[in-house]
């Protein structure tokens, strides 16, 4: 086990992220003990400095955090939590407590997950008028359109500008996370596949 460097109040930091997403959650606390329970039972515990107590993340929402891994920074003062979190982690019901400040547009690394968010809740209330909703009413054509718009991608790429090439990008994203949505799967499964050949 590795020793962390707590500070003068028995404390460090922890920032959790999304596992699966790469999004920051929250900043928060933990004393050996938070950490320890953390590492036992596989859900995040904190300390609270405002309560003075030990608590477990979700323990009265529900919203616990399942651990994936535990990072160290460089100088071991300082944890980064991998989790796969049961709902939202902010206790306002917001996904992340980093909610304030200017919001649109999502940067670049929040693309894909907003985007899979909205394809979500498009295919479990299947909204009137939705393109989302028409494609995932029709799998043939999903698999259709990733087949044209990944064509249109090799046509731009070849004789188009880098505006066009981008466009056509975002539209091959855009159908395949409908695609893989349509399967009940999601751009993080891709991703672990491509980490399962980094050894090849």
């Amino acid at each position: 086990m590795q020793e962390i460097s707590f500070d003068e109040r028995g404390l460090v930091p922890c920032i959790v992220q999304d596992w699966r997403t790469g999004e920051v959650l929250t900043l928060a606390y933990m004393n050996e003990e938070a950490l320890e329970r953390t590492r036992a039972t596989g859900e995040t515990h904190f300390w609270s400095r405002s309560r003075g107590e030990l608590w477990h993340k979700g323990a009265t929402s529900g919203n616990v955090q399942r651990v994936r891994e535990l990072r160290f920074d460089c100088d071991l003062d300082a944890v980064l939590a991998l989790v796969e979190p049961a709902g939202p982690a902010c206790h306002t019901g917001e996904r992340t407590c980093f909610h304030n400040g200017q919001l649109e547009p999502p940067a670049p690394h929040e693309a894909l997950p907003v985007l899979e968010r909205t394809v979500a809740a498009r295919r479990a209330e299947r909204p009137e008028g939705s393109y989302t909703s028409e494609l995932l009413a029709d799998p043939a054509r999903i698999g259709d359109k990733v087949r044209e718009e990944a064509d249109e991608a090799a046509r731009a790429a070849a004789s188009e500008s880098d505006r066009r090439v981008q466009e056509e990008a975002a539209d091959v994203l855009y159908h395949l996370t409908v695609l893989l949505a349509s399967r009940g799967l999601s751009m993080a499964d891709a991703f672990e596949e491509l980490n399962a050949r980094r050894s090849g």
